[in-house]
């Protein structure tokens, strides 16, 4: 298994959409085994493969504290929502804010797992939160997106300048893309 780079914001590619799996084979296996120790050690609850460069229809996800649920979607679909609220997110790909985001506290959605085999889930609370916050970035859409211009920018601002001041740091004469690019 390995560690794979997360993509953070504004990077362009994080808004690519994803275009579906079409063969469950041991590369997607691998990149699945990939996605859990990345986002294990990121550390996170969810992680789409856009996230890391890989613009097919995946996720996985584990809400638990212990890492006792690891749960693989492939080409997910939402067939219900009900009850919405609102809580509080935070995302790998833009890493050190949250706000308060307004979604479903409960859906059913339709997917397959890892090998093909389509099944269908009712989740609830914070895994319900968590797979539409990763469905999301499958649409190229990110959590700051339901927030104000004006803090999508301030948060956009400083994680440039962070990531110029990382690129700087390390020596690197490339800037990851789209810091510092307006």
């Amino acid at each position: 298994m390995a560690l794979l780079p997360i993509l953070e914001f504004p990077d362009p590619r994080l808004r690519t959409r994803a275009e579906p799996v079409t063969t469950f084979d041991a590369a997607l296996a691998k990149l699945v085994d990939d996605m859990f120790e990345t986002m294990y050690a990121a550390p996170g609850i969810g992680l789409a493969a856009s996230q890391v460069n890989v613009h097919r229809r995946l996720l996985v996800m584990d809400v638990t504290e212990d890492h006792s649920e690891p749960l693989v979607f492939v080409n997910p679909e939402i067939l219900s929502r009900e009850e919405v609220g609102v809580m509080q997110e935070g995302c790998l790909s833009v890493p050190g804010f949250f706000d308060d985001v307004e979604r479903a506290q409960r859906i059913q959605v339709r997917a397959q797992d890892r090998h093909g085999i389509t099944f269908e889930r009712e989740l609830s609370g914070l895994a319900a939160v968590c797979l539409q916050h990763e469905m999301d970035h499958l649409e190229g859409k990110l959590f700051v997106d339901y927030l104000s211009v004006l803090k999508r920018d301030r948060i956009r601002r400083k994680l440039e300048k962070t990531q110029r001041d990382r690129a700087v740091r390390t020596g690197s004469d490339k800037v990851p893309a789209g810091a510092g690019a307006r």
